[in-house]
């Protein structure tokens, strides 16, 4: 079942948001050579509990730590550890934190130092690929009108959309209905207003296709590749939306 938020609903996932955006300039302080995930992920877990918030991943299902941090051909899902980040890595930050009941969901890709033209514009072009999707976001628009667009997007930049991943409802659980997939795969849910979603681009340099590591979590490009992520958390409106979770 879709959910659609009350006004009280939407103004703490707005909060929620905020609080969001606030973990990435923190954590951003601390993102430069030499850092450990580990420590990335002891420093959004001390924001979030300071701030009266809840990190929506430690624990889910399972999942050990209170972000996913992926690195270069790290599609999604990277358990932070020991693993030191260097410069030339591109380190896509997976934050979901829930205030009063209400989860935030959203993702960044940063670039470490220098790298490649072509992972530059991988990096670029994937955030790009969600303000192509989330610009057909409105009410009585289609999940397929949005999947299409950030399809077409990454194709005519020649990058490929990991299809085992897609998007998702949020609200007061951190995966709702309806999916939202980066690829036309002739959804017809229609958009209503009130309805919270989580658009998500997954977009690799290389093959589109992907596998699950030993650890049961992490998903890497099947080719090592590297791949890229970008997502925020969206309030669909009568007449467009509002991104709850800044850009």
């Amino acid at each position: 079942m879709i959910n659609i938020k009350s006004e009280r609903e939407i103004e703490l996932m707005k909060e929620a948001g905020r609080y969001n955006q606030l973990a990435f300039k923190e954590v951003e302080k601390y993102l430069k050579p030499g850092v450990t995930t580990g420590k990335l992920d002891k420093v959004i877990y001390d924001f979030i509990i300071k701030n009266d918030c809840i990190p929506s991943t430690l624990g889910y299902q399972g999942y050990p730590a209170s972000v996913c941090i992926s690195i270069n051909d790290e599609v999604v899902h990277g358990i932070p550890g020991k693993r030191v980040i260097k410069n030339g890595d591109i380190v896509s930050i997976d934050l979901v934190l829930s205030y009063k009941g209400y989860h935030a969901d959203a993702t960044r890709t940063y670039i470490i130092g220098k790298v490649s033209d072509d992972v530059k514009k991988l990096v670029e072009n994937t955030k790009k690929a969600f303000y192509a999707g989330v610009q057909k976001v409105k009410e009585g628009a289609r999940i397929r009108d949005v999947s299409r667009a950030i399809e077409d997007y990454a194709h005519s930049h020649g990058l490929s959309v990991v299809e085992e991943l897609v998007g998702h409802g949020i609200g007061s659980s951190m995966h709702e209905e309806p999916d939202v997939p980066n690829f036309d795969d002739n959804n017809m849910t229609v958009l209503k207003a009130g309805m919270t979603i989580a658009i998500e681009p997954m977009l690799n340099l290389g093959s589109k296709k992907v596998y699950m590591c030993d650890d049961d979590w992490t998903v890497k490009t099947y080719d090592g590749k590297p791949s890229a992520h970008y997502e925020n958390t969206v309030l669909v409106t009568k007449d467009g939306y509002e991104i709850l979770t800044g850009d």
